[in-house]
């Protein structure tokens, strides 16, 4: 995945050691869990409450501080955003793994309701922010690509036109789930989200089948 800090992060994931990176990514989550039930209107003294680190190991593997741990938490949340549609987005290789699919993403946002972490974490560090703006494109990417390679992979099992600019479409779908979850979070109505989802995989089906969705 493509989300694993880099060597951005002051060259200091590569020089860990196993223990030093599990307890970093405790921080990581733990950090990430303060800002969902709390937003991002917290303190470095909040996350080291609730992860029980000292001020030290915190500067030790955030040198930075506040910004560069809640840039790290965006990594975090921007991997989870594709992890909770696995195994589903890995395998979209039949309309019945598409539906799966669609299910599974209606489901995460649901669970996830008006507050959208990655969301506020991008906000804030603001969009001309080189390490923000790099999470998102990530993100893109890793969203865009399994859907692309299955819509491909309806095509050459003939069950979607052939005609159909796969990497278009994909990029679509993705927009129009991001356009859903902005109305989620200002109404805390999935409605939009859920008509736009049974919207795309109608058109992506062709002749008889349509009418099964």
């Amino acid at each position: 995945m493509d989300f694993q800090v880099q060597n951005g992060d002051h060259g200091m994931v590569s020089q860990l050691t196993v223990k030093g990176a599990a307890t970093r990514e405790r921080i990581v989550a733990g950090a990430a869990e303060v800002i969902r039930e709390n937003g991002i209107d917290i303190t470095l003294d909040d996350i080291r409450a609730h992860t029980r680190t000292s001020k030290s190991q915190i500067f030790h593997y955030f040198p930075d501080g506040r910004e560069e741990l809640l840039l790290a938490v965006a990594r975090h949340e921007a991997h989870r955003v594709i992890e909770e549609q696995q195994p589903y987005l890995g395998q979209l290789t039949t309309w019945a793994e598409w539906i799966d699919w669609r299910d599974a993403v209606i489901a995460r946002y649901e669970r996830q309701g008006v507050h959208c972490p990655l969301s506020t974490l991008t906000w804030h560090l603001g969009s001309t922010t080189e390490g923000a703006r790099d999470i998102v494109r990530r993100l893109m990417l890793n969203w865009v690509r399994p859907l692309r390679e299955g819509i491909e992979a309806m095509q050459r099992n003939g069950e979607t036109d052939p005609a159909i600019d796969s990497a278009a479409y994909a990029r679509a779908i993705v927009a129009s789930v991001q356009g859903g979850v902005q109305i989620l979070m200002a109404t805390g109505s999935t409605q939009h989200l859920v008509d736009t989802l049974d919207l795309a995989l109608s058109n992506l089906r062709t002749g008889p089948a349509a009418a099964d969705l």
